[in-house]
């Protein structure tokens, strides 16, 4: 059997190459490809080399330092990354926009799917009450009706806006998880409630309007209305992309397919969760507010255009300068 010394001797190497790849300092992960093969390779050696030291009787110095040595490897290639606050700022700045826009064609079906049932909405209640009354219960149209019947040129008191704001975040969000926790249906759920939202929000707009009070409705609804309804049809999209993977499997099993979109699943979901708390925000203190109707018209058009350049512009890759020439 091989002695001790020899032993060290000869896997030392292995074993101070491995220590270098722990100390950089530098997550595993954020290495190069070969490095990380290099080090996994290593840990399995590490493992082999301690369970022969142990069997071996080897001293209790040598035992310890590769069952340190293997612990420390394990954690680094398989525990979960840290948490890191920029990754919250890659989120915003870069992975939700691309994501969005490589599924730009199911976001754009999204958008039809609500604007234009929307639309019948408005022209259908501004038309006929009875029209109406067939997509929203009466309690809901009495509702509307008295909700926006007084204006709100006498603003709200900030208790109020903060609970308000609070009651936003949870039916905003239960409509968003709605429209994509059914996309798991196929897709068939994310476009029933692109639709039916649509009808909804287009009848309330229609009744408001014929009743006389349209301008209160769309003064409070102008600004918040970027971030919430493009949100909600952004949750829809994860809903479809998720779906459409369980139908097109590109020859994978219908999971494999799931995780191979996972990723931009999360990405969309979580893009528009923080819409949805900027809309909140904007629906709870500014919607209600006292603000002229001119101001509040500029701040939509600033919100829609915001929105607009933010999911077309934002994590594009910056042209790199040509080199002169000489």
């Amino acid at each position: 059997m091989r002695t001790q010394d020899g032993f060290v001797a000869a896997r030392r190497t292995d074993w101070e190459e491995l220590q270098g790849l722990l100390d950089r300092g530098k997550a595993l992960c954020r290495l190069p490809p070969i490095s990380i093969a290099r080090a996994a390779a290593l840990y399995r050696a590490v493992c082999g080399d301690l369970v022969h030291a142990q069997s071996a009787g080897y001293s209790r110095e040598v035992i310890a330092w590769l069952d340190d040595l293997a612990a420390r490897a394990h954690n680094a290639l398989y525990s979960a990354p840290p948490y890191r606050v920029g990754a919250i700022w890659d989120l915003i700045a870069r992975d939700f926009p691309r994501a969005l826009r490589r599924h730009a064609r199911f976001f754009l079906l999204g958008v039809a799917l609500f604007v234009l049932p929307g639309l019948l909405g408005f022209v259908g209640a501004f038309h006929s009450r009875a029209f109406a009354l067939q997509i929203l219960s009466p309690e809901t149209v009495a509702q509307m009706e008295k909700a926006y019947a007084a204006g709100f040129g006498q603003g709200r008191s900030g208790d109020l806006n903060a609970a308000m704001a609070g009651f936003y975040v949870y039916n905003n969000i239960g409509i968003a998880f709605r429209c994509f926790a059914t996309g798991a249906l196929f897709g068939i759920g994310s476009l029933f409630f692109l639709i039916y939202n649509g009808l909804v929000t287009g009848a309330v707009a229609g009744l408001v309007t014929v009743g006389g009070h349209g301008r209160n409705l769309f003064t409070f609804t102008c600004t918040h209305g970027a971030f919430e309804l493009t949100a909600i049809v952004i949750a829809a999209t994860a809903g479809m992309v998720m779906g459409y993977a369980l139908v097109d499997t590109k020859g994978r099993t219908r999971f494999g397919s799931l995780r191979a979109c996972s990723r931009d699943v999360a990405l969309l979901v979580l893009g528009a969760a923080l819409m949805l708390l900027v809309a909140a925000a904007i629906e709870g203190f500014w919607s209600p507010s006292a603000a002229p109707d001119r101001i509040k018209w500029g701040a939509s058009v600033a919100a829609y255009l915001a929105v607009a350049t933010y999911l077309t512009r934002a994590g594009r890759a910056r042209p790199k300068p040509e080199a002169s020439r000489p």
